[in-house]
């Protein structure tokens, strides 16, 4: 569904383009919400759901569960997208994620990430260390 990575700007009023072949998945209502790694995410209404439904079954006395609630309901709005396939961040979910012109748009097959170019560079070059630390690729079949 949301595969690849895409370069698109923000204009003066905080608009970012969503390249043509995301938008039909995203044409039956979407979320964007502040994500775990100072990035944003764009959910699209069923994959929304899952998130929402998972955090809902964790115990709000637990200290994880109440942080993940913060972060993502608290930031959450519903997107929509203009004839132009534009949608507006908000300037608080810009200042989150430090998006100032340039975006980058990464496909993470059921979900859309958006990044400040340079972040999501150091993210990529951190990945295998990452998963150096804490992944066995042999158990994963890879």
């Amino acid at each position: 569904m949301f595969w690849g990575e895409y370069s698109h700007h923000l204009d003066d009023k905080g608009r970012l383009i969503i390249p043509a072949r995301f938008r039909p998945h995203l044409s039956q209502g979407a979320i964007l919400t502040r994500g775990l790694d100072q990035n944003l995410v764009i959910y699209p209404s069923d994959a929304w759901q899952a998130v929402t439904e998972r955090l809902n079954q964790m115990p709000i006395t637990h200290p994880t569960a109440r942080a993940l609630r913060r972060l993502l309901f608290s930031g959450a709005v519903e997107l929509s997208l203009d004839r132009q396939g534009r949608m507006l961040i908000p300037g608080y979910l810009r200042a989150y994620a430090e998006l100032r012109d340039e975006v980058l748009i990464a496909g993470m097959e059921t979900f859309l990430e958006l990044w400040e170019p340079s972040g999501w560079q150091a993210t990529l070059e951190d990945v295998p260390h990452t998963l150096a630390e804490t992944l066995h690729l042999v158990e994963l079949g890879l």
